[in-house]
């Protein structure tokens, strides 16, 4: 039988893009559908490691990406919600969430994928409410699914009769470990575990290949797919990377030891197929279930030992931003006003100190363009939005107890400064996304340009830092020399102002340029006047 090699690769390909969009628009519809409570449910699930493995299930059959979930979960060890060890949980859980999307393939649905699709694109073209086009973009997306699916199987159909195929196939029953580096390989350049064991359902589902040389790269799709958050914790943190690299360990492991009971999980698997009357797909979205459940359930109890391990393997001191509030005890509201006034003292000081430090790393991300400068900028920034809410709502609490007229006058000057401080991380988000534009766009400053910026940006830091300090002591001789720094800033923004217009006329700076210039030390300008107002809190005008 002569085989149309064009039509093959071209629906293969074809099917594997309708596939991949397919899972994309599915996870980020069901995403949309939960609203945006990921990071809630992993942050107040993950109190234990077992409860971070259901965490790990919930969020990953959420966003239908055991990556996605393990790259959600380093951003969160980096922010201080969890531990190494809970986030070790978590990514259990992630690679047991994960074996929903085979579950789904597994049941045959092909047929209905178009009227599928048409339901999803009603409810993304015909309705203006936000819920209903989530939920759109989910159906749409599990249409697509299956519809790459259909052409993929499609696609592999002639497979079977292809003589070096099946040449293939008995080399991977007789040689496992050859079936692990393919599933492996094939999945690093997919990016997704899912397309790949969709791939093997369908060559499975024909006949091409037998059930002893699918379950091997099953275990190597686990493997392939650890190389996004690899990936993703490039040039980030340590913590990152330590977490990126327990979840490269847990399935190495994992795979390690299935492959020495190979014939016997093989025969395992053959037993459910004949009990349950699977079908091919079914039966290995079984196998990779049973692969990940049995996995953590093997290394759970050395969750420990596989944090130590990965602190031993890559060193270093953690650079965590903690989200978590330290010292708003609920305790001192109703026992100790003058106490939790204090408290609230100490955790917004502490908000004002990551305050500067994310102006530093936005300075930083200007003279050097390392990511990593970006991302701890918006991590400290997403810190400050947290700690804003937790220190409003808990002076808010406080404000129904009896206060005294000089505690009434501290509560206030706590509330107003936490806004401002909370403030000051919005207009470094702002610079960051100035720097971002400037980066991707090849926005040029020239040499004076970026002279002026580092100036203003030191004036501007030292001020703020000046402002904390002041706040934190109630010292008026740093709030007065504050008010004089702002001055200094207010004189430095018209000078360098009309400076860039003198470039500008000059033709030495583009016009994109002028406006990155002109907005950044615009929002520099804001950041002092912020100062200002905590400055003037502490001398109680």
């Amino acid at each position: 039988m002569e085989i149309d090699i064009q039509k093959l690769i071209f629906e293969f390909i074809g099917g594997l893009g309708i596939f991949l969009l397919g899972i994309k628009y599915m996870g980020e519809g069901l995403q949309k559908s939960a609203g945006d409570r990921l990071r809630d449910i992993l942050d107040r699930f993950t109190s234990n490691p077992f409860m971070g493995v259901l965490a790990g299930v919930i969020v990953t059959i959420l966003i239908q990406s055991s990556s996605g979930t393990t790259v959600l979960t380093v951003g969160l060890v980096n922010a201080g919600f969890m531990t190494l060890r809970q986030a070790i949980g978590v990514i259990m859980g992630a690679n047991i969430g994960t074996t929903i999307t085979a579950f789904i393939i597994g049941i045959d649905i092909g047929a209905y994928a178009l009227p599928i699709i048409a339901v999803g694109c009603f409810l993304l073209f015909f309705f203006k409410n936000k819920k209903a086009n989530a939920i759109g973009q989910a159906v749409f997306g599990f249409g697509a699914l299956f519809f790459g699916l259909e052409l993929m199987s499609n696609g592999m159909k002639p497979l079977r009769s292809l003589e070096a195929f099946q040449e293939l196939t008995v080399s991977m029953s007789d040689t496992p470990i050859l079936g692990v580096v393919i599933g492996t390989v094939f999945t690093l350049i997919v990016q997704s575990s899912s397309a790949t064991i969709g791939i093997l359902q369908g060559l499975f589902a024909e006949g091409a290949m037998e059930l002893k040389a699918a379950i091997p790269v099953l275990f190597g799709d686990n493997l392939g797919t650890t190389i996004t958050a690899v990936l993703a914790s490039l040039g980030a943190t340590v913590a990152a990377k330590r977490a990126a690299f327990t979840h490269v360990i847990f399935n190495l492991v994992g795979a390690t030891v299935f492959i020495i009971i190979l014939d016997l999980f093989t025969i395992f698997v053959a037993f459910l197929q004949d009990q349950f009357s699977l079908s091919p797909e079914m039966t290995l979205a079984f196998a990779h279930g049973s692969f990940n459940i049995t996995n953590t359930i093997i290394q759970f109890p050395f969750i420990g030992g596989l944090a130590w391990l990965v602190t031993k393997m890559i060193p270093g001191e953690d650079s965590i931003i903690e989200y978590k509030p330290k010292h708003l005890d609920p305790i001192f509201i109703q026992q100790s006003p003058t106490l939790a006034l204090d408290q609230a003292k100490s955790e917004l000081v502490r908000m004002g100190e990551y305050a500067y430090k994310g102006l530093e790393e936005t300075n930083k991300y200007l003279n050097t363009h390392l990511m990593k400068h970006s991302e701890m900028a918006m991590q400290i920034e997403g810190a400050l939005n947290n700690l804003d809410r937790k220190i409003t709502n808990y002076l808010i609490s406080l404000s129904t107890e009896s206060l005294s007229e000089l505690e009434s006058a501290k509560h206030s000057t706590l509330l107003d400064s936490v806004r401002d401080i909370e403030r000051i991380g919005d207009h470094f988000e702002n610079i960051v996304e100035l720097i971002d534009y400037k980066i991707s766009n090849k926005v040029h400053l020239t040499d004076k340009a970026k002279e002026d910026l580092n100036e203003m940006f030191e004036l501007t830091i030292s001020t703020v830092q000046q402002a904390v300090e002041a706040l934190e002591d109630m010292n008026r001789e740093e709030a007065l020399a504050v008010i004089q720094k702002e001055d200094q800033i207010d004189k430095m923004e018209r000078n360098f102002r009309k400076r860039h217009i003198i470039r500008m006329n000059e033709g030495v700076c583009s016009g994109s340029g002028g406006i990155v210039f002109v907005d950044i030390i615009s929002n520099l300008e804001r950041i002092g006047d912020h100062a200002v107002n905590i400055a003037e809190d502490v001398l109680g005008d």
